[in-house]
């Protein structure tokens, strides 16, 4: 294996897309249960998320291609925080089979938003299509200060 300027190592030196990064704690086993591994953080880590606002709502689109809406949960949690999560499963092995390559990430993921205080709790929703979850927190209506004239005596 050649070492690559990236800190990483080619498990081929004439493929130029097989840097493999290395992890000094893969296989590290450890008396606590629940660590996640690297590449279970990582698929964690990585569950990228828009979070955009219009004139009528907070909108929020993940893209989880491959899953399932069962596979998710949207929840609302301490009043204000939204949490998106779910699980991708990791692809079921056989004996005969050889990898050349896993670039997927499986494991668990969770993301967590704090609301704004114009959020509407009660009128949450969620959607998911072609992989790509959407959910829309409504706004509340700004209110406009009234401006009322007080007449001047004298």
């Amino acid at each position: 294996m050649a070492l690559s300027i990236f800190g990483g190592r080619r498990s081929n030196v004439f493929d130029p897309f097989s840097l493999d990064v290395w992890d000094p704690f893969e296989g590290f086993s450890t008396a606590v249960a629940n660590v996640p591994s690297a590449r279970e953080t990582s698929a964690f880590a990585n569950t990228r998320i828009d979070w955009k606002e219009t004139p009528e709502a907070h909108i929020f689109k993940a893209d989880l291609p491959g899953l399932k809406k069962e596979e998710v949960k949207v929840e609302v949690e301490d009043g204000r925080v939204l949490q998106i999560s779910g699980e991708r499963s990791k692809e079921q092995e056989e004996k005969t089979d050889k990898w050349h390559r896993v670039e997927r990430s499986s494991g668990k993921f969770m993301r967590r938003f704090r609301l704004p205080d114009n959020a509407k709790m009660d009128q949450i929703k969620a959607n998911m299509e072609n992989g790509v979850l959407t959910v829309t927190v409504p706004k509340e209506e700004v209110k406009k200060s009234e401006v009322k004239a007080i007449d001047i005596s004298g």
